[in-house]
């Protein structure tokens, strides 16, 4: 069902693309598809990405709760999502971690693989998974989109843990089945903690275990 302007209201942190999102209902809205996520992702589109409006509607009323009970949620994932204990945490750096390897997705212990507690409006066969670093990876300023270098890094990164294991499962297309993104930084809806997100189409459920721990959110 689309929302009033004055249920709208009631939402806090809502967009001007959020408030046209809610606005169609989920009657309306039509999932990202395979070719389109592509074509978004190729662009650097990224703005565009949008969850189903009723997702939306939760992923604010959430986001919002959770900010006033942990102060971010930034916290809120360092704490209670992956259980990471920064050393130092400031509005100019973010959350500061004791890293054993200062190169991003270097050593397994600087990571962390899990679901999508708040996935975008995707097609059902495609599996959202978020990379979590304790390492920042470079990026240039003032947009914060990603270096050459760190895209090359990052694209290792996916194909030896996501791309060579759908390969080793049988998938001749693995190459074809694994998109990657790294939001820039004023779309990040978690400040200051490094993260990637990465695509999988059709992934085995036996795969998905493995790399993230389990097959569906926790919220």
């Amino acid at each position: 069902m689309a929302l009033t302007q004055d249920k709208m209201d009631s939402i806090p942190g809502l967009t001007a693309t959020d408030r046209e999102n809610l606005a169609q209902g989920d009657e309306k809205f039509q999932p990202h598809t395979w070719i389109e996520l592509k074509r978004i992702i190729a662009d650097n589109d990224l703005a565009i990405l949008k969850r189903k409006p009723s997702d939306l509607r939760r992923y604010a009323i959430w986001s919002s709760q959770t900010k006033a009970e942990y102060g971010s949620i930034t916290k809120f994932v360092c704490g209670k999502r992956l259980h990471w204990k920064p050393i130092s945490d400031s509005p100019e750096t973010g959350p500061v971690f004791e890293c054993n390897s200062s190169k991003p997705f270097a050593n397994s212990a600087d990571y962390m693989i899990r679901s999508n507690d708040w996935p975008y409006g995707i097609s059902p066969e495609i599996a959202h998974i978020v990379v979590w670093s304790k390492v920042q990876i470079p990026d240039e300023q003032p947009e914060g989109d990603l270096t050459v270098a760190s895209r090359r890094l990052i694209q290792k990164f996916v194909r030896e843990t996501f791309i060579d294991k759908l390969a080793t499962a049988g998938f001749e297309d693995a190459g074809d089945r694994v998109l990657w993104f790294r939001n820039w930084a004023k779309l990040q809806s978690v400040q200051g903690l490094e993260h990637i997100h990465v695509l999988v189409l059709d992934a085995p459920e036996k795969l998905l275990e493995a790399w993230t721990g389990r097959t569906k959110p926790d919220l």
